[in-house]
């Protein structure tokens, strides 16, 4: 059976470790949150890290989260987006189906960090097992040594205006991530407030040089020599 060998850099998910009576916790947590509406934070006070209650959200819920610097967003309204593949380069309001995932995105002083890079796959092989979400972090080099980090809101948001990102085939594999756009502005239905202790891979943040990744995306996106 062909293996995918991934690079290392790649990170795997923790295991679910959320038992019954936690999952009824994160349920009764959600119902409130929902209530509350996105006025304000949410006052989240279960002794379960939230990423792993995101995860619930996503996973088991099926809620959509968009991760922000901003604290005040009351709609979501589609934006245009750069990036190298088709389906990021939208004018869309962005979101993933992941729990972890968007955290970055509300973490990560975007003041300070000019490039962002990022992702979160999951990929299936041709025997039909899947593997992931498989995440990668990354943040500029100059910016590291200041931990160029903020307290960020993770918004919830409704599912149904959302498409997610069709799997795309790599060699025999199929890659699926989790990334979503909505065509239509979207209002939250709540928000969570998260700082980057709550970040579960904080500690494997890779780091990246702006310019080369500036010469890389230019090589790819108009065939010019890629970087000596």
């Amino acid at each position: 059976m062909t293996q995918l060998q991934l690079p290392d850099y790649w990170l795997s998910r923790p295991a679910p470790t959320l038992t019954p009576a936690e999952q009824a916790q994160c349920d009764t947590a959600l119902e409130a949150m929902l209530a509350q509406g996105a006025v304000t934070p949410f006052d989240y006070k279960l002794p379960i890290p939230k990423w792993q209650f995101l995860c619930h959200l996503t996973d088991q819920r099926g809620f959509m989260l968009h991760g922000s610097n901003d604290h005040s967003l009351q709609m979501l309204v589609p934006r245009q987006s750069s990036d190298l593949r088709e389906f990021g380069a939208q004018q869309a309001v962005y979101a993933a189906g992941d729990g972890i995932w968007p955290m970055y995105f509300a973490i990560v002083d975007r003041r300070q960090v000019p490039t962002l890079v990022n992702a979160c796959i999951s990929v299936t092989h041709p025997d039909g097992h899947t593997i992931g979400p498989l995440y990668l972090f990354s943040i500029s080099q100059h910016a590291a040594p200041r931990k160029p980090f903020v307290t960020g809101m993770i918004y919830v948001l409704p599912s149904a205006t959302f498409t997610l990102e069709p799997a795309f085939p790599f060699g025999e594999f199929r890659v699926h991530t989790a990334q979503a756009v909505s065509l239509s502005a979207v209002t939250p239905l709540a928000k969570l407030m998260v700082t980057h202790e709550d970040f579960p891979f904080l500690a494997q943040m890779h780091t990246h040089d702006d310019n080369r990744l500036a010469e890389y995306a230019e090589a790819l996106s108009t065939g010019a020599p890629w970087p000596a």
